[in-house]
């Protein structure tokens, strides 16, 4: 699973991988961000063009009836089950995305509790999660409420011994692929590369909440 995780880049550096032309929006970095937080997610506006958009973590399919808080976790999305399970299966035929990341926590289990780890792209490149998309009207509010979810697969073996799940990472010419069709988007539900990660502990205040905003969360400890 992927329960926490970072946005902590800038405008500058997601125009350069993405190719962004709509005018720049005012990024604040997040250091740990959890379910039902605002996160950046891109969508594709064109054949060529990607737009980022914010939505809610955790995706409320178009054809929900029932009310927010009656609606399971959907934070993640299974690689194995994304096509067939109603709750994402329209979404991944119709409204995938990427949600960009700066990295990830997952926790190991030791004798003194679960301990966090951190990991990210070895060069330090922004990560690209393959995602859902959609939108909801929520009959309670009125709003129009867009929201998604990070697919998840199987670990690779450099993350294995820490958790067993990992998100689907986009890596190369793939985001363009992932978005193409969903034909091509079945193929590339599988693990990143081993050498393309690094990861290290860190502080156990990250199992709290709510302190998004301080960037020591992710240094090493030892």
């Amino acid at each position: 699973m992927c329960g926490r995780f970072t946005q902590a880049y800038t405008w500058a550096e997601l125009v350069a991988l993405y190719g962004l032309t709509q005018p720049a929006i005012n990024l604040q970095p997040s250091y740990n961000i959890a379910p039902t937080a605002t996160i950046d997610a891109l969508i594709p506006r064109n054949s060529d063009q990607l737009e980022l958009w914010q939505m809610g973590w955790g995706l409320i399919p178009s054809w929900w009836t029932k009310t927010r808080k009656e609606l399971p976790s959907t934070f993640n999305a299974r690689a194995e089950t994304v096509t067939a399970r109603p709750m994402f299966r329209d979404a991944f035929r119709e409204r995938r995305c990427i949600i960009p990341a700066s990295g990830y926590y997952e926790w190991k289990p030791t004798p003194t509790g679960k301990q966090p780890y951190y990991i990210s792209a070895r060069d330090g490149s922004i990560l690209s999660f393959a995602g859902l998309w959609d939108e909801w009207h929520d009959l309670e509010s009125g709003q129009q409420v867009r929201s998604c979810t990070i697919i998840v697969t199987d670990a690779n073996a450099l993350t294995r011994p820490i958790h067993g799940r990992m998100p689907v990472i986009l890596v190369g010419a793939q985001p363009t692929a992932w978005l193409a069709s969903a034909a091509a988007a079945t193929e590339l539900l599988r693990p990143a590369p081993d050498e393309m990660l690094q990861l290290w502990p860190v502080s156990r205040r990250v199992n709290r909440a709510g302190n998004e905003n301080d960037p020591k969360l992710i240094e090493a400890i030892h």
